[in-house]
């Protein structure tokens, strides 16, 4: 046990820290803030603080000191700033503790720290005094992340769940670590072509059924695969593998668990007081109070945190919908206006344009991307133009309309042909990420091979077609996890994915299917290069509703970089289908989704086809093409 006082005449902030932390532009918080081992004089020890302006005792209590409440107290700073802090010699990393609190207005509380690095998996609930020491070897990565993360290259993106990728059902069907991880995945996805991944919120949670969606600890990654150290091996194999960290975020709301954030200091002080501002009804959490300079000390620092010390590559911020609008599921009666009487929350617009202009002055070659489902404007647009200041937004749109159209009986979709088309009207509103996430593969929806209409051999060529129409639309492209080895069973966190199914070509032929369609989308530049502009887009038809069929160029910056795509969104097999091309020549099939490579019936056009000279659907160019049932077919022109 640690019999030495708390030393007080000793503190790592500045007055200008303290000023910054007032006006709310402190966003390194988490250098100061929390438990930091430090040599003061020659003792080593660990500083402690903690914001709790309304308490009037705080105690370090821990293994230390057999949880005492009462033997290691802090102080108060005198400036005002809420802050209580204090050194206590003989701390070492590994310390397990809590901060007791005596709020002003008679509630004892204990809580974790919010500044924490690392927290007891749960569910026990104490804080670890722990360090973020670690030598990095991912210096390429880094020095050409720009360009990876560019919006003119190839961003794919492997959207998964840490905790049910992949278990050991000889070892009590245990979770994989970190580092066993950075051996498995890091080759898979190498292996299957993607350029990013994107984790499920990995910060700390105590709800493992929350998926991470309800985070306690936001500058710690869950202890449940490992420490923070080999959470950074994790992310430095990726990146040394050529692969972005992309990690869920959520500054929306946060759980009402007793260590938690919630009531911090007996008082209201990182939620709104009033319950029709501060209380999501549906996920019972509470809302973050945006208005309050320290909250957004907080978030922002937190979102700085894991670009600095981690690493990452790219920020996921969840649920954007319920931080904009004050009546987000409320009913009428049931939500406060904002002072002009609208139902915008104010307080949040302006964290989420300070959130993106701080992160883009500071990680320029970062990307911060929106889950944002209404059609708010200019979400990825820079605040200097009257945007939200994100760099990419997920088109939920998309991934609903064009759901809802698989599902249909084909001979029924020519009544729904605008599900198709009708997103082109709007593709380069945003900078799109077309997403076939995690939300539509839970809950009763079922997996999205059984979304597919009709018997197994049409779901499957349904499910090839789906993914190709993805990699060829406009917008960059993210695959929930199983998805791409056709997943039967819609996805549980309780389990891994059935990786047995790859005893099955049908299975293996999907997977072959996405690999091949990544390594296409990364190499033709007339794929992706043009991604969220309207210039690398044309239609040649969308209006064969009789058929079924839609076609359309993709365009490079260089002029010669063209691929043709036709879609067949019927089991009915076109022959002599002519479409117009603007080029004349050659017209090579690079890839084709009803190969029997990926479990098709092998119709389509021998290697290519030659043009016509009669003119075609307003092109000097024609072409002749066999389109296969439910496939899709990629022609590059050959200059």
């Amino acid at each position: 046990m640690i019999q030495q006082p708390v030393i007080y005449n000793f503190s790592l902030f500045t007055d200008f820290d303290i000023y910054l932390f007032k006006e709310g532009h402190y966003f390194n918080a988490y250098e100061k803030l929390g438990s930091h081992i430090i040599d003061l004089n020659g003792t080593i020890g660990t500083y402690f603080a903690v914001w709790a302006p309304n308490a009037k005792q705080v105690s370090v209590m821990g293994d230390f000191n057999n949880w005492n409440k009462e033997s290691h107290p802090l102080t108060a700073r005198w400036d005002n700033s809420g802050i209580w802090e204090g050194f206590i010699p003989g701390i070492e990393k590994g310390t397990k503790y809590k901060y007791y609190i005596v709020s002003r207005y008679g509630y004892l509380l204990e809580k974790g720290d919010p500044y924490a690095f690392f927290w007891e998996t749960p569910p026990a609930t104490a804080s670890f005094v722990w360090d973020l020491e670690y030598k990095w070897n991912d210096e390429a990565w880094m020095k050409n992340r720009a360009k990876n993360n560019n919006l003119n290259s190839p961003i794919s993106i492997y959207e998964m769940h840490l905790g049910s990728w992949k278990r050991v059902p000889e070892e009590g069907n245990r979770f994989l670590t970190y580092r066993e991880m950075a051996l498995w995945l890091v080759e898979y996805l190498k292996e299957m072509g993607f350029s990013h991944v994107e984790f499920l919120p990995i910060m700390e949670h105590p709800f493992y059924g929350s998926w991470g969606y309800q985070t306690i600890g936001y500058f710690a990654p869950t202890s449940r695969y490992g420490t923070p150290q080999d959470f950074m091996y994790l992310i430095d194999q990726l990146h040394q593998n050529g692969i972005g960290v992309i990690l869920d975020w959520v500054p929306s709301h946060f759980p009402d668990d007793g260590h938690g954030l919630s009531f911090f200091d007996g008082t209201y002080l990182y939620e709104h007081q009033d319950r029709k501002k501060g209380y999501h009804p549906h996920w019972h959490s509470y809302i973050f109070n945006y208005g309050r300079n320290e909250v957004r000390n907080f978030l922002i620092s937190s979102a700085i945190f894991w670009l600095e010390k981690y690493h990452v590559d790219a920020l996921r911020v969840d649920a954007v919908a319920s931080m904009l609008y004050l009546d987000y599921g409320r009913n009428e009666g049931e939500w406060i206006p904002n002072k002009y009487g609208g139902k915008e929350n104010l307080e949040a617009i302006g964290f989420i344009k300070q959130m993106n202009e701080t992160i883009y002055e500071r990680y320029p070659d970062t990307q911060t991307i929106a889950e944002e489902s209404t059609a708010w404007p200019m979400v990825s647009k820079p605040v200097y133009l009257g945007g939200l200041g994100f760099g990419m937004k997920w088109n939920m749109g998309w991934m609903h309309d064009t759901l809802e159209y698989f599902s249909k009986d084909p001979i029924y979709r020519k009544y729904h042909h605008n599900k198709l088309t009708f997103s082109i009207w709007y593709a380069f509103s945003e900078n799109f990420i077309l997403s076939l996430s995690h939300d539509e593969v839970v809950y009763g929806k079922g997996s999205l091979l059984t979304k597919m209409s009709g018997d197994d051999w049409q779901k499957f060529a349904n499910l090839r077609l789906l993914y190709g129409y993805m990699y060829a639309h406009p917008g960059k492209k993210l695959l929930f996890m199983g998805g791409e080895i056709a997943q039967r069973d819609e996805w549980y966190h309780e389990k891994s994915l059935d990786w047995h199914l790859l005893e099955y070509e049908s299975h293996r032929a999907i997977q072959r299917w996405v690999k091949d369609l990544n390594n296409i989308y990364r190499n033709e530049l007339a794929l992706h290069e043009l991604d969220c502009e309207p210039s690398g887009f044309e239609w040649i038809d969308f209006n064969d509703s009789i058929h079924s069929v839609i076609s359309f160029l993709r365009k490079g910056k260089n002029s010669k970089n063209i691929i043709l795509v036709v879609c067949n969104f019927t089991p009915v097999p076109r022959f002599n289908y002519i479409l117009g091309v603007p080029e004349n020549g050659y017209w090579k099939e690079i890839l084709n989704s009803d190969s029997e490579v990926y479990g098709g019936s092998n119709h389509g056009n021998i290697g290519g086809v030659e043009t016509s000279m009669t003119p075609s659907h307003g092109r000097p160019y024609s072409i002749s093409v066999t389109v296969p049932p439910l496939g899709l077919i990629f022609f590059k022109w050959m200059a």
